[in-house]
């Protein structure tokens, strides 16, 4: 076995799961049998078969419909139409599903009948109250004229018409002294409408409803109805009520029903949801002749429990490959991570930029604990760093949120930083006395306001560190996948390593102990031939991983792009260096913020007032400063470190499980 494999499987267990290629072969009436041994597992993350082969000529995919998807979208739609889908959420999925009814099929029209049937009553039930209350809001404004309505039918000289007129026109009514049916009776007076009749002989109608529709009225027919308006207005009340009494009813036999039938429903459910996910799984497979070839991922602990299953099956033969084989890195093995409990909360961060590929290091320990740093320097407080523990552990304990379970470590850390920036909730002399009692000093040992120069100095010095870092994860990263362009003579390689410590050590000499070490054997060699060779860094990295592209087709066109290119790398350096000032500034704007909260309360006199500006400038800061931090600490990351050594450009392992989607 390859020493380097060895030792290549026993970096990426550090943090990912070892992980395997399966490629199974059989007849395809195993097919089936194939699947649900594979499934049942529990462990097996399926992939397109037709990937793997180059040629796939004589290959078909097997793409027949799932006869179990619809049906159990049918029992889907017939649960929500009840208001029971919530509950599906709640299922328990066993090993082996057992199906509780001899025909499936046969209940689910059954059990699709008696629900529809209770639902179609009650949806006659809820029509008879829309028309009821569409009815009351029409006559209601007509009660207070105490007319027989059937009387009025009667009329054959007269006709009534009924309906609104505005305020305005109906001022104007008396203007109309000509003629004497241009008379209006209202009943009521309603958001600037007045409600009500009027009427004029059969020979007189058209010329008074030309008047009135010159004056807008708004007509509305009450032809449908009978008796006086008060009493047609109580039958649709009491009709109304009938129909939500009945409602009540229906509602409660439905409930009856289903408490009746819940467990058999679920059991039918849960049989159909198994045979859908392994039906399903049949789509990875390919056809070749009678045959059929399906292939996964599975965890490497995990293959004799695999073994196990397959070798119940008469046709069936298999393998497994190292994902670790460069045949087998090339279809981008799925990952699992593995990281210590400590670092979990912080895989948020690693799943929000994209997972590391399986030959990549894994940054989570990388990020919680730069992150727990950056975070802690932002935002250090004792008594607020609790206050985000506090949260965060009620969010990850109530919500089950991923965030709390990161705010946790968080607050942690910021109540580490306060501690010894002796801040508690803004007292920045709080803890004076235990320093005193516990050390012997005579106040905190860090005062950021007393030394802002020292604070930003400090997070530049920080900056360097974490770039040196970043640039030799890379290195080590790189070597141990054989890239040696990035991994030797790129910006963020051993050349880049050289050149940047050069450059940073000769500006300490020069700022620090106003020494030039800059000599011109000094930049030749630690200066210019790093940046000759990042220059040339494709061409030698092509030579030493022997790749036959390795010579341009234009060396001028490559050695002015690669010009540029260095420039950019240079500036790249800069920049990300600088942009650790952010850690100093948000120090100092976190001590500035809790002054200026005390000037405010200091304004307010003593007492009530002195405390509640306390209390929600202490909110305001954790809510604001508290989410500037998280989201600063993250362009940190992502941004200034990712950007040097991580690609993240993996894929998560999501193995079969019923009730999920393969």
């Amino acid at each position: 076995m390859d020493p380097n494999s060895k030792f290549k499987e026993g970096v990426i267990a550090l943090a990912v799961v070892k992980i395997e290629l399966l490629n199974v072969i059989g007849k395809m009436e195993e097919l089936d049998e194939a699947t649900v041994a594979l499934g049942k597992t529990r462990v097996f993350h399926p992939d397109n078969a037709l990937s793997f082969y180059s040629d796939t000529t004589d290959f078909s995919p097997v793409s027949e419909a799932n006869p179990y998807s619809k049906p159990m979208g049918t029992l889907a739609e017939i649960l929500d139409s009840i208001g029971k889908k919530s509950e599906l959420s709640s299922i328990r999925y066993p090993k082996t599903a057992v199906l509780p009814v001899q025909d499936w099929q046969k209940y689910i029209d059954s059990f699709s009948a008696s629900v529809h049937g209770l639902l179609s009553e009650k949806q006659k039930c809820t029509d008879e109250i829309r028309n009821c209350d569409t009815s009351i809001g029409k006559i209601r404004h007509f009660d207070g004229l105490n007319l027989d309505l059937d009387e009025l039918k009667k009329c054959q000289f007269v006709k009534i018409r009924f309906g609104s007129l505005p305020e305005e026109s109906y001022k104007k009514l008396s203007s109309y002294t000509e003629n004497p049916y241009v008379a209006f009776f209202p009943s009521k007076f309603e958001n600037a409408l007045y409600w009500g009749m009027y009427c004029a002989p059969v020979d007189q109608i058209e010329e008074v409803d030309r008047i009135f529709a010159g004056l807008y009225f708004e007509r509305v027919s009450l032809q449908e109805y009978s008796g006086t308006v008060s009493s047609a207005i109580n039958d649709f009340i009491s009709r109304k009520k009938n129909s939500e009494t009945e409602i009540a009813h229906i509602d409660s036999e439905i409930q009856s029903y289903w408490e009746k039938e819940r467990s058999t429903f679920f059991g039918v459910y849960v049989w159909l949801s198994e045979k859908s996910t392994y039906y399903d799984m049949r789509h990875y497979a390919a056809r070749y002749g009678d045959n059929f070839i399906i292939a996964g991922w599975v965890p490497a602990d995990k293959e004799n429990d695999v073994k196990a299953s397959l070798d119940n099956l008469k046709t069936v033969k298999y393998s497994f490959d190292k994902a670790s084989s460069p045949e087998v890195l090339r279809h981008s093995p799925p990952i699992k991570l593995n990281n210590k409990k400590l670092w979990r909360p912080f895989e948020l961060f690693i799943d929000v930029y994209g997972l590391p590929s399986y030959n990549e290091i894994d940054p989570t320990a990388f990020v919680a604990i730069t992150y727990f740093l950056f975070f802690g320097l932002m935002f250090a407080d004792l008594g607020q760093g609790l206050c985000i523990v506090l949260i965060g552990l009620l969010l990850w304990k109530k919500k089950h949120s991923a965030l709390g379970r990161v705010m946790i470590p968080c607050g942690i850390a910021s109540s580490i930083v306060g501690t010894l920036f002796g801040s508690v909730f803004g007292l920045e002399h709080a803890l004076d006395p235990m320093y005193k009692a516990v050390f012997g000093l005579s106040q905190k040992p860090i005062s950021v306001m007393d030394n802002p120069v020292g604070v930003v100095n400090f997070a530049i010095g920080l900056g360097v560190i974490m770039v040196m870092l970043a640039i030799l994860t890379n290195i080590f990263a790189s070597l141990k996948r054989r890239q040696y362009t990035s991994g030797l003579f790129g910006p963020n390689g051993v050349t880049g390593f050289i050149f940047y410590t050069a450059v940073i050590f000769g500006l300490a000499q020069q700022v620090i102990f106003s020494k030039s070490v800059f000599t011109p054997a000094y930049v030749v060699c630690f200066i210019v031939i790093p940046l000759v060779l990042m220059m040339f860094r494709n061409i030698l990295g092509g030579l030493m991983e022997r790749k036959p592209d390795w010579k341009p087709e234009s060396w001028g066109e490559m050695i002015m792009e690669n010009f540029f290119e260095v420039f950019e790398y240079v500036l790249s350096y800069l920049t990300n260096t600088i942009s650790f000032i952010r850690i100093g500034a948000y120090v100092l704007v976190h001590a500035g913020m809790m002054l200026v909260t005390f000037k405010l309360a200091e304004f307010c006199g003593g007492g009530i007032g002195y405390v509640l500006v306390l209390i929600l400038g202490n909110a305001f800061v954790i809510a604001l400063e508290g989410l500037l931090s998280g989201v600063q600490s993250l362009r940190l990351e992502f941004y200034e470190l990712f950007s040097r050594f991580y690609d993240g450009s993996g894929r998560p392992y999501t193995p079969v499980a019923v009730g999920q989607k393969a």
